[in-house]
């Protein structure tokens, strides 16, 4: 439908063209995507969301009457279809949330609890910017960091959505009442709550989103030499570049590690014993550098999907990992079936 203008894609939409509504719809998709990972931690869930919000807005579609853009007529649909599953779900986790870091674990339980998952940064790069303004589209891409992402499970539903809207989007007080049917103060009375957690929540270090969006040759650098020394079984290398106080967790597992030595002797006397074997693809995940680890358990031929370890870098050194243990996600990733 070259050339066709968008409210003609509307009218068309509007009287039950498919392809018209297709058409329209698609353009938002990743964005709207991106949206639902942010309301609900979940990457399959995300999916399942933008399915539901376009096939609302197609079952709605005569009720959209041009007040406002497409655009935030989509987010409204999301918006709600998110709540809806967050009235029904407990939010999810990471094992800190959960349980005490217990240094001397080594007999892992899988925990029956929803888990925050990865978002892989080759979805994020479709995204267009000309959406928001520059500030905007820049926090837009900081506020998907795992950091951010763990700190908000902790906000009410609505109060959730507003943050977003406000901080991640870059939207008005007065959009973002409008979109929660809501009057302007009450939206700010639930953001200047939302905010007073999340400072809470947070890494120090966090409390502002202001950082570059890609790597920057020092991530891409302490991410080889993480790959390195895990492929090696390199101790002291692993607790040269983790910091000090640096965490570990491992969904779908509750147990946590706090501090370099506790990380690097459960890899010791857990991960590398046994005679397994590992290989790395370097990824990027959530705005951070990540890696894709392939285990061969012995007599086995190939390595095969295990985990996608998360790193969090601050002021040169690894501040925390986060390996989730969910080699269902690796499709996602468009991370090869073995090596």
């Amino acid at each position: 439908m070259r050339g066709t203008t968008e409210a003609g894609l509307v009218a068309a939409a509007a009287a039950g063209d498919e392809s018209a509504f297709a058409a329209l719809a698609e353009r938002h998709r990743r964005e709207l995507q991106v949206h639902c990972y942010r309301m609900t931690g979940s990457l399959e869930e995300s999916e399942d969301l933008v399915q539901e919000t376009f096939l609302r807005a197609w079952r709605g579609r005569r009720g959209f009457r041009g007040r406002s853009s497409l655009r935030t007529w989509l987010y409204r649909i999301a918006t709600n279809a998110c709540l809806d599953v967050l009235q029904r779900c407990p939010r999810r986790v990471l094992a800190a949330d959960v349980a005490a870091a217990d240094p001397t674990t080594t007999d892992l339980g899988e925990a029956d609890l929803l888990w925050l998952q990865p978002y892989p940064d080759d979805l994020l790069v479709e995204i267009p910017d000309e959406a928001a303004g520059p500030v905007a589209a820049a926090e837009a891409r900081e506020t998907i960091e795992l950091a951010f992402m763990a700190a908000i499970q902790h906000l009410p539903p609505r109060q959730r959505a507003v943050l977003i809207l406000r901080d991640a989007l870059g939207w008005s007080a007065r959009e973002t009442a409008a979109l929660m049917e809501t009057s302007v103060a009450a939206a700010n009375s639930a953001l200047q709550r939302a905010r007073a957690t999340l400072k809470d929540r947070l890494p120090a270090a966090r409390s502002e989103w202001r950082r570059a969006a890609g790597a920057s040759e020092g991530e891409r650098d302490l991410l080889r030499r993480y790959i390195a020394a895990m492929e090696s079984a390199d101790v002291e290398g692993l607790v040269a570049m983790l910091a000090d106080d640096a965490r570990m967790t491992m969904p779908p597992y509750p147990t946590w590690f706090a501090g370099a030595r506790a990380i690097a002797e459960f890899h010791a006397g857990a991960v590398w014993a046994g005679g397994r074997a590992y290989r790395h693809v370097a990824t990027r995940a959530n705005r951070q550098p990540a890696a894709a680890v392939y285990m061969r358990a012995p007599g086995d031929d190939a390595f095969r999907p295990l985990a996608i370890d998360v790193l969090r870098v601050e002021d040169g050194r690894i501040a925390e990992v986060n390996a989730f243990v969910l080699p269902e996600l690796f499709p996602r990733f468009g991370l090869p079936a073995e090596l």
